[in-house]
C-alpha cells in the first residue's frame, strides 16, 4: 500500500511485522510509534496496527505497521493482512534457536501472500539478552545474505536499531517508488509529442507529404 495523498503526507506505506510469538513484535512496534516499552506485553491477538510520520528525503511519509500474530491458530486471519504491504520487519529472538529456525517458514509465507518487490528486513530481537544468546551474529548473516535480506540486531528494551530498522526498509521502499514514479514520467514523455511538433503526414493518393502542426 504506498498511496499518495496531497494533505498530511506525500506517502502511505504499509509494513507488516512478522516471527513467532514472544519474539518481541509488539514492544518493537511500540517503541518505534511510542517510544514505549512494556515488561508485561501480552500476545497479540489477530492483528493491531499503530503508525507514524517522519521524514524521508524531504517527503512526508506515514508509515502503517501492521503486528501479526505469531500463534499457529490466528494464522488464517493474518494472511489476508499481507496483501498490500510494501514493507517487512522479520523478527526473531536471539535467546530462542527456534525462532531463527522458523525464520525460512515467515519468509516463505510472506513470499506466498505479499508483493513479490516488498522489502524484507531480518531483525534479530533482545539484543540485550547477549549473556543467553543462541543464535550467532554470524549465522544470522550468513541467512540474510543467502535470502537477500538486510539485517540488525535489535533490543527493543535499549530503544537499539528500532529506529534505525524502520528508517532503512522505508528509505528503500521510498526509493523504489521514485524510481517507478521516474519511469512512468519518462514513458508518457516519450509517447506523446510535445506541443508544436511537426508531425509528417504521408498522402495515400499521390505520395506527397503533407505538415500539419500539432497544437
Amino acid at each position: 500500500m504506498a498511496h499518495r495523498v496531497d494533505h498530511e503526507y506525500d506517502y502511505l506505506l504499509k509494513m507488516v511485522l512478522i516471527g513467532d510469538s514472544g519474539v518481541g513484535k509488539s514492544n518493537i512496534l511500540s517503541r518505534f510509534t511510542r517510544n514505549e516499552f512494556s515488561l508485561d506485553s501480552k500476545s497479540t491477538i489477530g492483528v493491531e496496527f499503530a503508525t507514524r510520520t517522519l521524514q524521508i528525503a524531504g517527503k512526508t511519509i506515514k508509515a502503517q505497521i501492521w503486528d501479526t500474530a505469531g500463534q499457529e491458530r490466528y494464522r488464517a486471519i493474518t494472511s489476508a493482512y499481507y496483501r498490500g504491504a510494501v514493507g517487512a520487519l522479520l523478527v526473531y529472538d536471539i535467546t530462542k534457536k527456534q525462532s531463527f529456525d522458523n525464520v525460512q517458514r515467515w519468509l516463505r509465507e510472506l513470499r506466498d501472500h505479499a508483493d513479490s518487490n516488498i522489502v524484507i528486513m531480518m531483525a534479530g530481537n533482545k539484543s540485550d539478552l547477549n549473556h543467553l544468546r543462541a543464535v550467532s551474529e554470524e549465522d544470522a548473516h550468513m541467512l540474510a545474505e543467502k535470502e537477500g535480506l538486510s539485517f540488525l540486531e535489535t533490543s527493543a528494551l535499549e530503544a537499539v536499531n528500532i529506529e534505525k530498522a524502520f528508517q532503512t526498509i522505508l528509505t528503500e521502499i521510498y526509493h523504489i517508488i521514485s524510481k517507478k514514479a521516474l519511469a512512468a514520467q519518462a514513458a508518457a514523455s516519450v509517447a506523446a509529442p510535445a506541443p508544436g511538433t511537426t508531425i509528417n503526414v504521408a498522402d495515400s493518393y499521390g505520395g506527397t507529404t503533407k505538415s500539419c502542426c500539432s497544437t
